[in-house]
């Protein structure tokens, strides 16, 4: 199933898009050999979006206001305060002066869960690291997935021509990240957006999630480097795989191969870097 943008309510009533993913700002273009000119250019807008848990403060996020439920059922499923959609009661969207307060209600089962991780974090677009208590939390173990997924080369290319046509505030501003969630064949089933990549990739989960999609049968594709904690959220979920634009990190190889999560980086219409065995065959035939 297709999704351009479309969210799939936990509460029909509420409508997920918020208002004022971007706005227009007045630039004076300069450049040498021409005389400066005025001109408007849209911008994406960048708010904090502080998240509630239960009535716990669990972080405050620097995020595109946008999808705000699927980010927040995404961000939960990462931090693992849930293991399924159905765990989340119930999402209370609050506008503040200063930016968004998400309230979320998870089922009495999980609740602990919260209290064991209650904390504050303030973060710079969902950085992933600022605030964890200690370093020991990084090197705390992944979840093997299910399903390794081998991701054909045509699959890639097709995912990466069909990306620009689904980022909507991308287009419009060249400032937003996008997260894709993909099928084997490489059709884009669903693309969530914000300025922060990790959150992107936090909305496209949730909106999978919401959706009941079979993440293993998927692979998601994100237009930023490859990071520990883009990994770490890919195999918390289940992915079938991960492929990046950009460059890799140790880290984040390092994380992949301890979850057996196949990950490919530096991907581009004519070739990728592939991080294992089975990968490295497929780049090798990349051009077939």
């Amino acid at each position: 199933m297709k999704d351009h943008g479309t969210t799939f309510e936990l509460d029909a009533t509420v409508a997920d898009r918020a208002p004022g993913r971007t706005r227009c700002d007045r630039f004076t273009r300069i450049s040498t050999g021409a005389d400066p000119r005025e001109q408007l250019r849209e911008v994406a807008v960048e708010v904090p979006v502080s998240i509630e848990v239960n009535g716990i403060g669990i972080a405050v996020m620097m995020a595109t206001p946008d999808a705000l439920d699927d980010f927040v059922v995404g961000f939960v499923r990462a931090e693992g305060l849930i293991d399924r959609a159905e765990q989340v009661a119930g999402i209370d969207r609050h506008r503040h002066p200063k930016g968004w307060i998400i309230r979320l209600r998870l089922d009495n089962l999980v609740s602990d869960r919260v209290v064991a991780r209650a904390r504050t974090r303030v973060t710079e677009s969902a950085c992933g690291l600022c605030g964890l208590e200690n370093l020991e939390a990084l090197a705390a173990p992944l979840p093997r997935i299910s399903r390794p997924m081998r991701v054909a080369p045509s699959a890639i290319r097709t995912a990466l021509d069909g990306i620009r046509a689904w980022q909507e505030i991308g287009r419009s501003t060249s400032a937003t990240h996008a997260a894709a969630l993909c099928d084997p064949s490489g059709e884009i089933v669903l693309l969530r957006e914000d300025v922060g990549r990790h959150n992107a990739l936090d909305k496209a989960i949730g909106a999978g999630m919401r959706t009941g999609l079979l993440f293993p049968e998927l692979f998601a594709l994100v237009t930023s480097r490859l990071s520990f904690e883009l990994v770490e959220k890919a195999a918390r979920a289940d992915l079938g795989a991960l492929v990046a634009m950009s460059a890799p990190t140790s880290l984040a190889l390092d994380r992949a191969a301890e979850a057996g999560l196949p990950v490919i980086a530096s991907a581009r219409a004519d070739g990728a870097l592939a991080s294992d065995a089975y990968a490295r065959e497929a780049s090798s035939s990349y051009r077939k």
